[in-house]
């Protein structure tokens, strides 16, 4: 049994730069699949964040697809908790270096913790912290 217990799941116009992306501040592959017809379309795959979830994301190829995953693409948020206040630095430059841009740079917000935030090549905002209380 699996102790992963939340995917946020996305749409990528461009998938190839959104696993770069994705792999650098280190998140793992865990499946893949691509369109029978066409090998060049990722129809879905996941990608684990240590032991405890993940992100699940397709290709969208056109407006065809689906108005509302066009529209939606590039305006997702999530937070992900790392172990140490290191983690957040190291992070947030493998970051940049694949494509993303930095909204917040690396700091110790007054409700504890370190955190950053960054922008993915299309526009999905990743918080990397190590608050984990609510």
């Amino acid at each position: 049994m699996s102790n992963r217990t939340l995917f946020h799941s996305l749409g990528f116009r461009d998938v190839p730069a959104a696993v770069r992306f994705l792999e650098a501040v280190g998140f793992v592959e865990a499946v893949r699949y691509t369109d029978p017809d066409d090998d060049s379309l990722l129809v879905h795959a996941q990608y684990n964040w240590r032991d405890t979830g993940g992100v699940m994301f397709g290709q969208i190829a056109s407006r065809n697809d689906s108005e509302r995953a066009v529209e939606s693409a590039g305006h997702g948020q999530c937070y992900c908790v790392v172990e140490q206040a290191a983690d957040v630095d190291r992070i947030h430059e493998a970051a940049l270096g694949a494509g993303g841009r930095s909204v917040r740079a690396p700091q110790e917000p007054p409700y504890g913790g370190r955190i950053c935030a960054v922008l993915d090549p299309e526009g999905n905002q990743w918080s990397f912290g190590t608050y984990a209380d609510a």
